[in-house]
C-alpha cells in the first residue's frame, strides 16, 4: 500500500515516470544499487529514529553511517533507531521501503550533506522493490525536509 501512496504522490507532482518498481529486491543498499544500476553511494537510504516521542527520518548517502557524536551535537540526544517491528507504525513504511515521502503524520525529515555530491540519487519509494530517481534539490523539495544537516561519518 505504501508504494501506491508514494507513486500517487509523484504522479500528482508530474513525476510519476521517475518512480521505479523492480522485479528484484531493493531493500538493502547493495540490492537497490544493483536494481537501479548505480553505485551504492547514490542510494539515498532513509534511517528512522525516535527523539523522545517524535519520529525522525534522516536520508543519507548509501556509503555513509551515522556519526553518533555529530547526531548528539545536533539533536541533543543519543541516536536511538526505531526497532524493526515498530518502523511501519512510526513512519508509514515497512523496513526496506522506508522513504521520506507519503509518511505517517508528524514525521520529521532531514537530509544529510553526503547526498549533495551527486547529480541524482535513489531513495526508496515505499516498498522493498522500488526507488525514485531525483536530484538532491528535488529530494529536498518533495521530502518536505527541515533541511540539510551533517550527521554522518566520512
Amino acid at each position: 500500500m505504501s508504494f501506491e501512496k508514494v507513486k500517487h504522490y509523484f504522479e500528482k507532482e508530474g513525476l510519476g515516470e521517475r518512480v521505479l518498481e523492480f522485479a528484484q529486491s531493493s531493500a538493502t543498499v547493495e540490492e537497490a544499487a544493483q536494481a537501479a544500476g548505480c553505485e551504492e553511494a547514490r542510494i539515498a537510504k532513509t534511517l528512522s529514529f525516535l527523539l523522545g516521542e517524535e519520529t525522525l527520518l534522516i536520508v543519507t548517502a548509501g556509503d555513509r553511517k551515522i556519526d553518533n557524536k555529530k547526531f548528539k551535537a545536533f539533536f541533543h540526544q543519543k541516536a536511538r533507531m526505531i526497532p524493526r517491528d515498530l518502523v511501519e507504525e512510526h513512519t508509514g513504511h515497512q523496513p526496506g521501503g522506508v522513504c521520506p515521502f507519503a509518511t505517517a503524520p508528524g514525521v520529521t525529515v532531514y537530509l544529510d550533506e553526503s547526498l549533495k555530491r551527486f547529480d541524482t540519487v535513489y531513495p526508496a519509494a515505499g516498498s522493498g522493490n522500488s526507488a525514485v530517481r531525483l536530484t538532491p534539490e528535488e529530494l529536498e523539495r518533495y521530502s518536505h525536509s527541515c533541511g540539510w544537516i551533517d550527521v554522518c561519518k566520512e
